[in-house]
């Protein structure tokens, strides 16, 4: 059995998790302190090192999650897609996201960059191109880097608050413009 598949480390990997996010409820993550979250978590401070390189390697694999909600809500329709009906759980996943909108933003710069945005661009970019290849649309390299980047980039300014909208507003306009970019013809 390999560290990642013990029980144990994922206990502790768990308890690192959560002990973040309940201190980034109260603070930001740049005033997070190793010290302060291994007494949240009950773990020592080599346990955590075992674990994560830094604070930013926790951060992202705690906000892991939006990375498979984000990709599972794009993907969550069959048929024919309606462009005013985005999705219920494309309108959750934004709905999800503003509890904990402080910790985001510390991890998906402006424009869709940072550690976060990196690792949503690819694992979207990869399921939007063999979702494309299966069906048999066109350009499945160009179109899935599209969905990705457009996706990734309005989520952080969502996020960083340079477009203003409601969850079920954002998911909307995300839902129309990423139907458009689909079902663009030949280039």
């Amino acid at each position: 059995m390999s560290a990642a598949e013990d029980p144990r480390a994922e206990r502790t990997r768990g308890a690192l998790r959560r002990a973040l996010l309940a201190e980034c409820a109260e603070r930001q993550l740049a005033e997070v302190s190793v010290a302060a979250l291994v007494r949240r978590a009950g773990v020592g401070r080599a346990t955590f090192y075992v674990h994560y390189a830094d604070l930013e390697a926790l951060a992202v694999d705690a906000c892991a999650d939006i990375v498979r909600e984000a990709v599972d809500a794009l993907h969550a329709w069959r048929g024919v897609p309606d462009p005013a009906a985005p999705p219920p759980a494309l309108t959750g996943f934004f709905t999800g996201l503003v509890p904990h909108t402080a910790l985001y933003r510390a991890l998906l710069t402006p424009g869709g960059g940072g550690p976060l945005g990196l690792v949503l661009r690819r694992e979207l970019r990869d399921r939007s191109r063999a979702e494309r290849a299966l069906a048999g649309a066109p350009e499945p390299d160009l179109v899935a880097s599209a969905v990705a980047g457009t996706f990734t980039g309005v989520l952080a300014d969502w996020l960083h608050g340079t477009i203003e909208a409601t969850p079920d507003r954002i998911a909307h306009q995300v839902w129309r413009l990423l139907i458009s970019l689909h079902r663009t013809p030949h280039l």
